[in-house]
């Protein structure tokens, strides 16, 4: 199955890691002499792990194209790493074998490639959060496997660590022991693959030093809005609230600096309310929409909701996600905790508050992600888009059997001329469609169909009742699966004429 890069209830992080462009891939192919990344599977993974207090892990698929691009990198990174006084192992997961298809599983692996860290035999995991140049990669991993904060010990040393375009966090204590310093490094230990934690005895060592303040208390660095904030609630769940929040700007910018890319995937990964802006950023009206933007976006966060602004040249991944035209530009569209998205096109400065407000007076109809509904669908397999699914797939009373589909999908290719064989077979009858739908443009209710991936397969009976085909695709197996469970039309109409 092709892994899908959408969740249904937020925007995942896997889908905008690919559509930005963020990251390079992996692959199963090593061309070096002696491979220094280990091979693991569901015979080997976790006697190995369990050996291991520090192991990082790549899942990844032999099709997948992005995987093949950073085979080579991890492969050089893995030869580096193990040549240090404290090696640091990398191993590689094939989650498209069925054997270790569980293993992908227990992992939440969503997309490919996946990068984990393990620590401690496995028993702390954290998502690897780093580059995939080689360089990049051991840079990242020697300080993810040393102390989970660093000490300053002077202002070189803060200069070092403290840079412009990073959130760092840093811990000013009298001493380095007691509950408050305990609990800072245990939420260091924590976010560590997040973010870079030091501390000192001494703030005069810290950017705006200036501070009368001798601790305990913590400082948070960030490249935007009011550039550091200070914190003095020890509590391990206050201090990670405070981190999360501080470290997400008001307005979260996504254009092409490269230095702006890991705030727009905390941006996607976050559970909130997303409120999106696409603009053309040399725009007459860039500077009065990004002040109007700007100050609802102060008002309404607290609201539980994020915002984002968007240059549009660095968009389109976006737009192609959310079914958006730019011409357009400038528009809002907002997706909600449920899925369901909200479109304001053609903004204007004077619009944005009154619309947001509209919108969170609930005075705003969803919008719906929709090809074309087509004017001829006379194929044996029915074409479904958004637009159209009510009609066929829920008001039709007839027995549905429909894919879920996406046009670059291998797995989906090959299923096309076996659903074409099935909806031949069944074209006299009228009480069943064969139908397909391409959930790459399509929205999709998701509160009814779970589709995680691609080819996903599910059957409606004319009565409602709902199934979903896990089956071997052949026509002969999804034939004998459609007649187990549909109904007969002319049956569902006499029990609702008796009742």
């Amino acid at each position: 199955m092709c892994l899908s890069m959408a969740d249904n209830n937020r925007v995942s992080i896997c889908f905008f890691v690919s559509f930005l462009s963020l990251f390079a891939s992996f692959s199963t192919q090593i061309s070096a002499k002696k491979d220094f990344v280990l091979s693991l599977g569901s015979s080997n993974f976790s006697d190995t792990v369990a050996k291991h207090n520090f192991i990082v892990v790549a899942f990844y698929a032999p099709w997948c194209g992005h995987c093949k691009k950073l085979a080579p990198e991890y492969e050089k990174a893995a030869s580096i790493l193990s040549s240090l006084d404290n090696p640091v192992l990398l191993a590689k997961v094939d989650a498209n074998e069925k054997k270790n298809k569980g293993i992908a599983k227990e992992f939440k692996v969503q997309g490919f490639p996946t990068i984990k860290i393990l620590r401690n035999g496995g028993k702390v995991v954290q998502d690897y959060k780093g580059p995939r140049d080689a360089s990049g990669i051991v840079d990242y991993l020697k300080k993810q496997s040393g102390p989970a904060t660093a000490e300053i010990k002077s202002a070189e040393d803060a200069t070092i660590l403290i840079e412009e375009k990073k959130v760092v966090i840093v811990g000013v204590f009298p001493k380095f022991s007691g509950e408050e310093f305990e609990n800072f490094v245990a939420l260091a230990e924590k976010l560590r693959s997040e973010y870079d934690f030091g501390h000192t005895s001494d703030a005069k060592h810290l950017p705006h030093g200036e501070s009368s303040m001798t601790g305990p208390f913590i400082r948070l660095f960030k490249p935007f809005d009011e550039l550091f904030l200070d914190f003095q609630d020890f509590h391990v769940e206050s201090l990670e609230n405070f981190v999360r929040e501080s470290s997400v700007p008001v307005v979260t910018v996504f254009d092409s600096d490269p230095s702006n890319h890991p705030f727009v995937v905390k941006f996607f990964d976050n559970p909130n309310v997303k409120a999106m802006m696409f603009m053309n950023f040399t725009a007459d009206t860039a500077d009065s929409l990004k002040l109007k933007y700007r100050e609802s976006a102060k008002e309404y966060r607290q609201h539980g909701i994020s915002f984002l602004l968007g240059d549009v040249d660095a968009s389109h991944g976006a737009f192609e996600y959310f079914g958006l035209k730019e011409n357009h530009v400038p528009l809002i569209v907002i997706q909600n905790t449920d899925g369901k998205k909200f479109l304001k096109t053609n903004v204007e400065p004077d619009h944005i508050a009154t619309w947001l407000k509209e919108y969170k007076d609930g005075n705003v109809q969803p919008y719906k992600k929709s090809e074309t509904i087509p004017t001829v669908n006379d194929k044996p397999v029915k074409v479904v888009v958004a637009d159209s699914f009510d009609d066929i797939v829920f008001n039709s009373g007839k027995n549905v059997f429909l894919e879920f589909y996406a046009p670059w999908c291998g797995h989906c290719k090959k299923f096309a001329p076996i659903l074409d064989e099935v909806a031949v077979s069944y074209q006299s009858n009228p009480d069943i469609i064969i139908a397909k739908l391409d959930a790459t443009v399509n929205d999709i209710p998701h509160e009814t169909f779970d589709v995680q991936g691609y080819p996903t397969v599910y059957f409606r009976s004319a009565s409602g009742k709902i199934s979903h085909f896990t089956g071997i695709r052949t026509k002969e197996e999804i034939m004998d699966f459609i007649e187990k469970n549909m109904d007969k039309v002319d049956q569902q109409e006499q029990v609702k004429d008796e009742l």
